[in-house]
């Protein structure tokens, strides 16, 4: 069954020390909604100077102190935006390059085809992103990957996934790394499938629990009602909680 899976791959997160960044895309069990869930884990002060700001143009990434912020380029983006029908996530700026460029008329894979791994030696982190369109009568939904192939800065591995029809209850997982290290070991293989709750709630008392309580910074669920477009948001910072 295929519950009984998602159910098993949660531990694909719980025992993963540092997953990175990552995105959950899905359906709620009764069917009416999209779910998006994204979290942020960091090891640096830096990366765990950070909270979740929700504002009307979607959810953008703040230091929690500002004094202690010394480098915002990776870190400080809009994880989460709308336009229309269209809901987009990501673990980077490509949160703004696939906002306009899809305005102007490109496909999400277009977009992400002007985009690579983030330039962060030694690791070339990944870009994961992620959109979900309720206008989509079958509640489908896409992620992609963007990474250095075999870690070589030379050559960028671009990944698409499209879920044509969404199963109630089930949604797809993917983040940036498979684990500590150095360099990180990049994520690999394709989304494997998680439970998705039937409320933000729901989600945030069920996925925050589950990363590394050293290296969790922020998450975020938010549900979009596929019919009328209606917006639920929970957000939970560790400088918060």
């Amino acid at each position: 069954m295929i519950s009984d899976t998602a159910d098993s791959n949660l531990d694909k997160i719980r025992l993963n020390p540092y997953p990175g960044r990552g995105i959950i895309i899905g359906q709620t069990p009764d069917g009416s909604r999209m779910m998006q869930i994204y979290w942020l884990t960091g090891r640096s002060e830096n990366s765990r100077n950070r909270i979740f700001v929700q504002e009307s143009e979607g959810i953008r990434t703040q230091a929690f102190d500002p004094a202690k912020l010394s480098d915002p380029s990776l870190i400080i983006y809009w994880p989460a935006r709308r336009f229309g029908s269209t809901f987009l996530v990501t673990n980077g700026d490509q949160t703004d390059t696939l906002f306009h460029m899809m305005q102007q008329g490109a496909t999400f894979e277009d977009a992400l085809m002007t985009r690579e791994f983030e330039p962060d030696p030694p690791n070339f982190t990944p870009r994961i992103s992620g959109m979900a369109d309720i206008s989509d009568v079958e509640g489908g939904y896409r992620l992609s990957i963007l990474k250095a192939q075999d870690g070589s800065p030379e050559r960028c591995v671009r990944c698409f996934y499209r879920f044509g029809k969404a199963t109630p209850g089930i949604g797809h997982c993917i983040h940036t790394y498979q684990g500590d290290g150095n360099p990180l070991p990049v994520f690999s293989g394709d989304p494997y499938v998680v439970p998705v709750p039937n409320t933000v709630d729901e989600a945030v008392a069920r996925y925050w629990p589950l990363l590394d309580g050293n290296n969790r910074v922020a998450l975020f669920a938010r549900t979009v009602e596929r019919g009328s477009g209606a917006v639920e948001t929970r957000i939970i910072n560790r400088h918060q909680a």
